[in-house]
């Protein structure tokens, strides 16, 4: 008989499970009964601590970004313009880490404050600058949707850096599309060197922040 005893099951237990399935099976395939069955317990077990699915991406969200932001450190020589650059990039790099890791962030919450120190700082950052909490709400969530709708595309073309999904070839799709030469030319900009255009996006949009609110 195996003398060997196994980590005691717990939420931090269960959350790391789910986040290294999750390259594997991406969000659908992650259920309780296949994270229980890598956990080599029974599925009731995991709701002593997760009454849901739900729940339990809220909880793999915040474990998220306690990564992304133990990985981090704030300069507090930042202006309002890097550090909304800094904000966006750490978090699509986050976000690209798992597979599907868009999709998990998106309408979950966090379970704690462990993002409060991060948006506080920046927060305090933007309205030294000028900004009313009004506008500097606006510039941070703003940036947040832009980096989380932009990943969440950009994750339907590949799930993982350097995986493709089938149905994305773009000579095909100008091939198909021909009688439209606009969008079938557009196509290698729609699907392809997402690095390039989410910079190009990220500078529109903090050009649309200072155009709009005047904040130097």
């Amino acid at each position: 008989m195996s003398t060997e005893r196994r980590a005691p099951l717990d939420r931090r237990r269960v959350v790391d499970t789910a986040l290294d399935l999750l390259n594997e099976v991406g969000l659908d395939g992650l259920t309780l009964r296949t994270i229980a069955r890598e956990l080599d317990v029974k599925a009731p077990a995991l709701y002593w601590h997760f009454k849901d699915k739900q729940a339990l991406l809220d909880e793999m969200a915040t474990e998220m970004y306690r990564r992304m932001a133990a990985g981090a450190s704030l300069d507090p020589g930042d202006g309002w313009r890097d550090r909304l650059r800094k904000t966006g990039r750490g978090l699509r790099t986050a976000l690209l880490g798992y597979r599907d890791g868009a999709k998990v962030f998106s309408g979950s919450r966090f379970t704690g404050v462990a993002h409060a120190e991060q948006l506080e700082d920046t927060l305090g950052l933007l309205t030294a600058a000028g900004f009313t909490l009004s506008q500097a709400v606006g510039a941070t969530t703003t940036t947040f949707l832009y980096t989380l709708g932009f990943v969440t595309e950009e994750q339907g073309v590949q799930p993982l850096p350097g995986e493709r999904r089938e149905g994305y070839d773009v000579q095909e799709r100008a091939r198909v599309m021909a009688a439209f030469p606009l969008s079938a030319a557009a196509g290698a900009e729609m699907f392809g060197d997402f690095d390039r255009r989410f910079e190009e996006g990220l500078e529109l949009l903090i050009a649309g922040i200072e155009a709009r609110y005047g904040t130097t």
